[in-house]
């Protein structure tokens, strides 16, 4: 099949990554041209991931700085800079023929402007829902040719389903082929993710000192006032230390030298990709039971899932993570969160959308 991939513009598509949207895009790309497809990826300007062609929107990411994803609620009008940048990708995709275009940008121009679109269109919500974005969805819904739309896990669809149609689910899973792992146990603890309220890193420093542990924190500022008052204060603290965002494999590697890893989301978190990739290298994952982190984590065997918020319980978890099987973990992201399978779920929706425009192109 030939594929057009557009990826969320909010950020160039390169390493270090800015986030789990990015990451998978830009793994979904080489592992479906692995199978044998053809995959163009549309992507802000300064996107680079080898092996795949990448199309250059034109696109300047801090243009859509105004866009970028906030827990606490998105903004009322959504700003025309969106509309224009969107408008600028769907007529580059026009320019060629495709089988299927796979969106994964959050936007609701992105979901809007789809519907000019000839040829069938799949959109993969990375978020919780949002008000803007379903509104736009339920809109593409009523035309003659409606668009697909996957959620990233059992929880976040169900959620999503409360306001629209989720026809599928398409996981965000590591390629585990691609993580070394440590089968003896490491040192200290280590928190990954954009600097923001909704992932937690002030409460991974506070579970670490509870817990007696250091902590190594990676990530760069995704909300300023965020990293200014809650993170930036910790980097004096004894067994505190904040490092930048790094590279897959240079965070793979700290991962693996750890022994625990550290997720207490405070929001729904929609899938989990940090979790995933810490038990692809063998560590054990301490998080709070929010969202899909109870299909990514096995409670009391590849880690421990602990009420929201409860950062006593979060650090008795943390020691006790030496009693957790490394190999158990590895098996585990082996077995269930490799990117094989979501190379197959996307495979088979692919077909079934590509089967049913041809069918009903027969039928017209």
């Amino acid at each position: 099949m030939k594929i057009a991939l557009i990826a969320p513009l909010v950020a160039a598509i390169r390493e270090p990554q800015r986030g789990g949207s990015q990451a998978f895009v830009s793994d979904l790309a080489r592992g479906l041209i692995d199978r044998g497809h053809e995959v163009h990826l549309y992507a802000a300007s300064g996107s680079d991931v080898p092996g795949v062609p990448v199309i250059d929107t034109g696109v300047d990411h801090r243009s859509l700085s105004a866009t970028l994803y906030r827990a606490s609620g998105a903004a009322d009008d959504e700003p025309a800079a969106a509309e224009s940048a969107f408008a600028r990708v769907y007529s580059a995709v026009r320019d060629d023929r495709y089988d299927v275009i796979h969106n994964h940008a959050f936007d609701a121009a992105a979901i809007r402007l789809a519907t000019a679109l000839h040829a069938p269109v799949v959109h993969t919500l990375h978020l919780p829902p949002d008000a803007g974005v379903a509104a736009a969805l339920r809109h593409a819904a009523r035309g003659d040719a409606p668009a697909t739309v996957a959620g990233v896990s059992v929880f976040q669809a169900s959620a999503w389903r409360r306001a629209v149609t989720v026809d599928a689910i398409l996981p965000p899973c590591v390629p585990t082929g691609l993580i070394n792992w440590s089968p003896r146990g490491g040192k200290g603890a280590v928190f990954a993710g954009r600097l923001s309220p909704e992932k937690g890193a002030a409460q991974a420093i506070d579970i670490a000192q509870a817990a007696g542990a250091r902590i190594d924190v990676y990530g760069d500022s995704y909300d300023a006032e965020y990293a200014r008052e809650r993170i930036d204060p910790r980097r004096a603290e004894r067994g505190v230390s904040v490092h930048p965002a790094v590279p897959r494999s240079s965070l793979w590697e700290a991962m693996a030298r750890a022994a625990v890893a550290l997720c207490p989301a405070m929001w729904e978190e929609p899938f989990g990709m940090v979790a995933a990739e810490a038990q692809a290298c063998g560590t054990p994952v301490v998080a709070f039971k929010r969202g899909a982190l109870g299909e990514v984590v096995i409670d009391e065997l590849t880690g421990f899932l602990v009420a929201p918020g409860d950062l006593h319980a979060a650090a008795d978890a943390v020691r006790r993570t030496t009693g957790l099987s490394r190999s158990e973990c590895r098996t585990h992201a082996e077995h269930h969160l490799d990117l094989e399978r979501s190379l197959e779920a996307h495979e088979h929706l692919y077909r079934r959308v590509v089967g049913a425009r041809a069918g009903a192109s027969v039928r017209g």
